[in-house]
């Protein structure tokens, strides 16, 4: 991964925030809409400020990967309880993607999106792990 690429491009996305987050819940509704019960009764401000911190945190962790996987793979076991498939994970992913290019606009490149692609395979795949250890667990 181009870690110099990451942080670039998230340091482009990353003032606007609040924006991001509009678009991406917007986005996300309308490509996957049966995801949108997911999140009922779910206060969406306080979402979209968790989803930015998580996202801030990733932003923060870039160099060092490992050392957010366990909370990751904690935060996939958290997802369970609210219905989150693995099918789920790579629309959320191409639809932030996609969400941070709106926002950035014509300052984002072609390979920040590569690089973002390969980074949340990363993301998905932990969360992913977590939840599939949640759900053995439960079983």
């Amino acid at each position: 991964m181009d870690l110099n690429a990451l942080e670039t491009s998230f340091d482009l996305v990353a003032p606007k925030g609040d924006e991001l987050m509009e678009i991406f819940y917007a986005d996300l509704f309308a490509a996957a809409p049966a995801v949108q019960p997911l999140f009922a009764g779910t206060d969406m401000q306080r979402q979209r400020s968790m989803l930015l911190a998580a996202l801030g945190l990733l932003r923060r962790s870039l160099r060092n990967l490992d050392a957010i996987l366990p909370a990751l793979q904690q935060m996939g076991a958290r997802h369970v309880a609210y219905g989150a498939m693995p099918e789920h994970y790579p629309v959320v992913g191409q639809v932030l993607i996609g969400a941070m290019a709106k926002v950035a606009g014509p300052e984002w490149r072609p390979q920040y999106t590569a690089q973002w692609q390969s980074a949340f395979a990363i993301v998905a795949g932990a969360m992913i792990e977590g939840a599939d250890a949640e759900l053995t667990i439960a079983a």
